[in-house]
């Protein structure tokens, strides 16, 4: 954790799978109590820890069922505290609400709507739209808190409107 000059304030974890170890932690959010989700991609689980790093809790494992995960990346947090996960190679989006527990998904794996080719980054808006970075599909996929498609933009290349491999992605104060 860095301030806001950059100055270093404090870190955690270390290498592994116990309780505050990672093995390739991807996406982070913070929810509306400061505390802060890690998507600990390769051990196939969140982890939730205090601002200050102390280790809360975890979920998830290997697999493809209800909170189940095949290697998570980007995580995002609605204003409500709701987390919504990536599930790359599970091609869907997870969401699960302020203690945890499974709400929905959405998604599988192809390039119509509603469908994903190794989804990575996400982002909700503060009109709970949902934002999701399809990477192997070149294209950027909106749809509501409860998964049903909006609309979406993008193709493989490197012209106007084009994404080769789409990975992050954030929204600005104006959406």
């Amino acid at each position: 954790i860095f301030n806001s000059t950059g100055g270093f304030i404090t870190k955690w974890g270390t290498s592994g799978t116990g309780n505050g170890q990672f093995d390739s932690p991807y996406g982070i959010a913070i929810n509306s109590s400061g505390n802060i989700y890690v998507a600990d991609n390769q051990n196939h689980r969140i982890q939730v820890f205090s601002s200050t790093g102390g280790y809360i809790t975890k979920f998830g494992s290997y697999g493809n069922g209800q909170g189940q995960f095949y290697y998570p990346a980007g995580i995002a947090i609605d204003l409500s505290d709701n987390l919504y996960v990536a599930d790359n190679q599970n091609h869907r989006i997870q969401v699960f609400n302020s203690t945890n527990g499974f709400i929905r998904s959405w998604g599988s794996s192809g390039s119509n709507n509603g469908q994903f080719n190794y989804p990575n980054g996400i982002v909700v808006s503060s009109t709970d739209l949902v934002y999701v970075a399809d990477t192997n599909n070149n294209r950027i996929q909106v749809f509501t808190s409860t998964g049903g498609f909006v609309t979406k933009w993008g193709s493989s290349g490197i012209g106007d409107s084009q994404f080769d491999g789409p990975f992050g992605i954030t929204l600005d104060l104006s959406g």
